[in-house]
């Protein structure tokens, strides 16, 4: 028989669980791993920093609901994507990452990028984190690791692969890839729960569906529109959700935060079905502001620690959220739902009472560009299908106002971690899951700083992603902060000088161009999807205003 080294071993796992790409920064410690990528038919996109390669795999699996992989080599490799790995873990993106370590011969004698306990940091964000000792476990826990990441509720896990593990060879005989590594079993609900579901949606007057990131990470949306048409329910989403249901259709309210302008006191919420959220951030913690205390709530989520963790439950139910939404459809079909045409109307009005406040903010002709005038024109000049991601403190919060999708898993920005700097690299890993739809990031001025050299990565790999940048020469959520807790005059390092990133693009050899009037940005935007390259738009805009998502957040308890 014939011999198989580690790091071979590493790659028919992966290539056995349906891997194609792999994101990572190249390091020695890897090498067995990077040689053997390609015969085992996975693809390598390699960054210019760790970060963005973690980044990268946490894109690839929000826009295509897969496993992502990020291969980094051990000590600042591994330490580089640390935030990447904290960021997959509370938003429960499933990503494995395989983390290169010194030989086990030479621990404790001071080699290098050695000395640190991977293991023992990655385990506290991680939902397993192991080190393999032996070459012919390689697989068996490779494909443990895919196991755990990909099980609800998903999240990240860390293999830590020292270099003598990943070079030792094997006899072929020795050595097998599991045959099954997914586990395709989503939990299902209890019918009683679902009867006291039904009876409470029945009975409501305006009752609400909330789609968290649960949704879609089941792959709901089929199961949430023919739920929502059959009862006449709107829906809410957050960020990830964004798309399940389509932006323009006659039931959909916007995102979570929008239900906060249901604030007369007939026009709130009576009973709320929250589909995979997580109370917290999103839903501003436990309070009343866009979840009625006297609303009926029906949570369904995977894990049962979210359920009653910041809101009382009336009827909890731990199961998937697609194979509930199966369940719910089986009885609303034939059911007698009441007329909420009204209760539809009132979301609506809401919907373009808001648009209205900003009418005389799209009329504005003068310099900078304000905020809402910017986003307002990417959004209108984006193809259809396009996924958008969205980085940046303050920028992301004005592009909420606006953005529309059609399809599921089109917007990806910010959870709970809030880790401004990682757009480019969710970018790259969004092309890469799907190459035939186009994909654009929105990203302020301090965001695109922590990786720009991406720009690098998106050219070598012919990856068209168009950047725009909101440029107001400010960390602007800081600054604004400053300017509401200290006082205007006491801004401390929270300004930013007149950088020309847009060169620094070219220089990386992407489109490039510099917007200083609304009137060009339409223009220069589809000047920079219609070049086929990556782009990069650098727009100035003004840094005072700030958007109303923040106002509402400071209204929180």
């Amino acid at each position: 028989m014939g011999r198989i080294s580690g790091g071979e071993l590493v790659m028919r796992t992966l290539a056995k669980a349906g891997v194609k790409h792999v994101f990572a920064l190249h390091g020695a410690h890897l090498e067995t791993l990077f040689q053997s990528a390609g015969p085992s038919g996975i693809s390598i996109t390699d960054t210019r920093h760790e970060a963005a390669a973690g980044h990268a795999a946490e894109g690839y699996a929000r826009a295509a609901r897969k496993l992502g992989v990020a291969m980094i080599t051990a000590g600042p490799g591994f330490t580089n994507v640390i935030t990447s790995i904290a960021n997959a873990y509370l938003d429960r993106t499933p990503v494995l990452y395989l983390a290169g370590s010194a030989a086990l011969r030479d621990a404790q004698t001071n080699t290098l990028q050695a000395g640190i306990d991977q293991v023992a940091i990655a385990r506290p964000i991680c939902k397993w984190a192991h080190q393999v000792t032996v070459p012919q476990q390689l697989a068996r826990l490779t494909a443990q690791a895919i196991r755990l990441a990909t099980s609800g509720p998903t999240g990240p896990v860390l293999l830590d692969l020292p270099m003598d593990v990943l070079t030792a060879t094997v006899d072929d005989a020795e050595v097998s890839i599991p045959g099954s590594i997914t586990v395709e079993s989503p939990p299902a609900p209890f019918p009683a729960a679902i009867h006291s579901a039904i009876e409470i949606l029945s009975r409501a007057s305006h009752p609400v569906i909330m789609a968290g990131a649960g949704a879609w990470q089941s792959d709901a949306g089929p199961e949430l529109l023919k739920f929502a048409e059959a009862t006449g329910i709107p829906v809410y989403s957050d960020f990830q959700a964004h798309g399940l249901l389509p932006s323009d259709h006659r039931l959909y309210g916007g995102t979570f935060h929008k239900m906060a302008d249901l604030s007369a006191p007939g026009d709130r919420p009576d009973a709320v079905l929250a589909l995979g959220v997580r109370f917290g951030l999103f839903t501003l913690g436990g309070s009343d502001v866009l979840v009625p205390r006297n609303a009926k709530l029906i949570h369904v989520e995977i894990d049962p620690k979210e359920i009653g963790l910041l809101r009382d439950v009336d009827v909890p139910i731990v199961a998937d959220c697609r194979e509930t939404l199966i369940a719910l459809n089986e009885f609303a079909a034939s059911h007698q739902w009441p007329d909420r045409r009204q209760w539809q109307k009132t979301i609506q009005d809401a919907k373009s009472a808001r648009a209205r406040q900003f009418e005389e903010i799209l009329a504005r002709t003068g310099t900078p560009i304000h905020p809402y005038q910017a986003v307002s024109t990417v959004v209108e000049q984006l193809p259809e299908e396009t996924i958008v991601i969205g980085d940046g403190a303050e920028s992301y919060h004005w592009l909420n106002e606006v953005i529309r999708q059609k399809q599921a898993g089109g917007y990806i920005t910010h959870g709970f971690l809030g880790a401004v700097g990682f757009g480019l690299g969710l970018a790259i890993g969004a092309q890469l899951a799907h190459r035939d739809r186009r994909v654009l990031c929105l990203a302020g001025d301090g965001a695109v700083g922590f990786t720009i050299a991406e720009f690098d990565t998106m050219a070598r790999h012919g990856l068209p992603i168009v950047v725009v940048i909101m440029n107001n020469r400010s960390w602007a959520a800081s600054q604004h902060f400053q300017e509401m807790v200290s006082g205007c005059d006491r801004l401390v390092a929270t300004r930013l000088g007149n950088a020309q990133y847009h060169e620094i693009a070219a220089g990386f050899g992407c489109h490039a161009s510099l917007v200083t009037e609304i009137a060009d940005l339409g223009t220069a935007i589809q000047t920079a999807f219609a070049s086929r390259r990556p782009a990069c738009v650098n727009v100035v805009i003004d840094v005072a205003p700030i958007p109303p998502e923040i106002g509402l957040l400071m209204r929180r308890p």
